[in-house]
């Protein structure tokens, strides 16, 4: 489409009207450039011998990416996976390795700050910092971004089989339903399905109250003792509902897109009581023994044609501005509403913060929850 509105004869008549919008809009085009300039004029630096231990969630990046940064950098990347943001700090706290770059979410980032467990960047070296999303970039996480640089973002929601369900899904409700008894699968995150929990019963997910989060516990305890879900997953749900074996599922919103994909039946909604939106950060562990090789690797990831790639690859929302604006582009009504939430969705959702005060509490909640007969 973009070809043909650049040959419309509207503009070949009248050049006077060509000249007008170059003219309105010089300040963008002015600084484009500057920030292309700076993007060009770095040279990464030969890290050949080097191996840099990336710590990250699965199935959350293109391997096609590591291979075009080993190229370019000449270093060799290995790659660990983590399921939780949980494992990966309670790995860390322990120093059972000595991970490069790891990417955990929001909350957790704002937890290792406090806990003093990361570098921080020197993002002189790092131009394409400068593409990422404002409204993600100047979170109250890590305000001055001194220890994080944002990856990618998303929701947490309901994907459905539209041919399992009686009516479309629109409510935590849903999971918490005797018909759907055996057809649920929930997420095998302390913190993901607390919030479930507090959020069904109007409550934020970020509560402190201990009554609040004994109801949420005697809420889900409920439902596990009336056999409703069929488990606690994570990375294998998205299968299971392309495959069919569940009618109901908790998910993140780039699984959604994956699993919506490959089976037109399935659909995803955010909760009209609202969820959690969240953003993942790559960051560089204290300890780290290859900060300039890690940041020169956090600053790759955020070149505007390997963000696109991985963002293709796992189906979340994009950080980076110019990969968000393409989406408009190449997605369905049914997919770019779940990958670009409007306003009013994202209104009603919530960012996780961290709750280190009270985590015995929510640790007893989850162990009571996990025990349940």
């Amino acid at each position: 489409e973009a070809p043909a509105e650049e040959e419309a004869p509207a503009e070949e008549e009248a050049p006077a009207e060509e000249e007008a919008p170059a003219e309105e809009e010089a300040p963008a085009e002015e600084e484009a450039p500057a920030e292309e300039e700076a993007a060009d004029e770095y040279v990464m630096p030969d890290f050949t011998g080097t191996t840099l231990i990336v710590f990250n969630w699965y199935d959350y990046i293109d391997p096609a990416t590591i291979t075009m940064f080993e190229e370019e950098s000449g270093a060799k990347v290995e790659y660990v996976n983590f399921t939780t943001n949980e494992e990966m700090y309670t790995k860390l706290e322990a120093g059972a390795a000595n991970y490069d770059v790891i990417f955990p979410s929001d909350y957790m980032i704002e937890r290792m700050i406090a806990s003093d467990m990361l570098e921080e960047l020197d993002t002189d070296n790092m131009p394409h910092l400068s593409g990422i999303i404002d409204w993600i970039r100047n979170n109250d996480h890590d305000p001055e971004g001194k220890y994080s640089v944002p990856y990618m973002s998303g929701t947490l929601g309901i994907l459905y089989n539209t041919t399992m369900v009686d009516e479309p899904i629109d409510s935590w409700n849903a999971l918490f339903d005797e018909k759907y008894a055996g057809n649920v699968i929930m997420m095998n995150s302390q913190r993901d399905t607390i919030a479930i929990g507090l959020k069904d019963l109007g409550y934020s997910l970020n509560s402190r109250d201990e009554a609040e989060l004994e109801a949420a516990r005697d809420l889900l305890v409920k439902q596990k003792t009336d056999g409703i879900p069929s488990g606690y997953l994570v990375d294998e749900t998205k299968d299971k509902m392309v495959g069919g074996e569940a009618a109901l599922a908790v998910v993140y919103s780039g699984d959604a897109l994956y699993a919506m994909d490959k089976n037109e039946d399935l659909d995803y909604c955010v909760p009209k009581e609202g969820s959690n939106v969240w953003w993942d950060g790559m960051c560089i562990p204290k300890g780290s023994q290859n900060k300039e090789c890690a940041e020169a690797f956090i600053d790759f990831m955020c070149r505007d044609d390997i963000a696109a790639m991985n963002t293709d690859y796992i189906r979340y929302v994009p950080v980076v501005k110019s990969v968000a604006e393409s989406l408009k582009d190449t997605e369905t009504e049914r997919t770019y509403a779940v990958i670009a939430p409007d306003d009013e969705t994202i209104a009603r959702c919530e960012f996780f913060h961290d709750i280190m005060d009270v985590m015995d509490i929510y640790e007893q909640v989850w162990m009571d929850i996990r025990l349940a007969k």
